[in-house]
């Protein structure tokens, strides 16, 4: 499936943000649930002034979205989403590694994620390793794994 990997524009945060909701609702959870989420998973005009986000785009319609936080060579994956028609077919493995080029390219040694349980076996498989546990930002008391790649060959 040929891909375009490109910066969204203000215009379509919104519709970003569903695609989120909509692939984050693949996992069945209830509806509750999915509210709680729903400020985690959306995105705000300053979004586009703070980090880097990445569109994948099929035949001009957004089939996936990405979000990096970089600070201090810290690189945490905020968002990774593909819209649930079109999963397993590659979008998420384009998406990581645009993420990890960026992180790279921003200084990091290393990319951190807050994995969705469900999630957690994709990331596995794209060399992900587990260190851990992180509190949801949107439900409390419910952990999540937390997982790095390294970004930087060992010395």
């Amino acid at each position: 499936m040929p891909l375009t990997i490109r910066a969204p524009t203000i215009d379509e945060l919104s519709s970003l943000s569903d695609l989120c909701f909509r692939s984050k609702a693949v996992w069945g959870y209830d509806e509750e649930f999915m509210e709680a989420c729903r400020g985690e998973l959306s995105f705000e005009p300053r979004d586009l002034a703070l980090t880097p986000i990445a569109v994948a785009e099929h035949n001009g319609k957004s089939i996936g979205v990405a979000q990096v936080k970089v600070v201090d060579g810290e690189a945490d994956l905020l968002k990774l989403f593909v819209e649930p028609s079109v999963l397993r077919c590659g979008i998420g493995k384009a998406l990581l590694v645009w993420a990890t080029g960026v992180a790279k390219k921003l200084g990091a040694s290393q990319l951190t994620i807050d994995a969705d349980p469900a999630a957690a076996p994709f990331y596995r498989r794209m060399g992900a390793y587990d260190v851990g546990e992180a509190s949801s930002g949107s439900v409390p008391g419910r952990m999540l794994p937390k997982l790095a790649m390294n970004l930087r060959p060992k010395d």
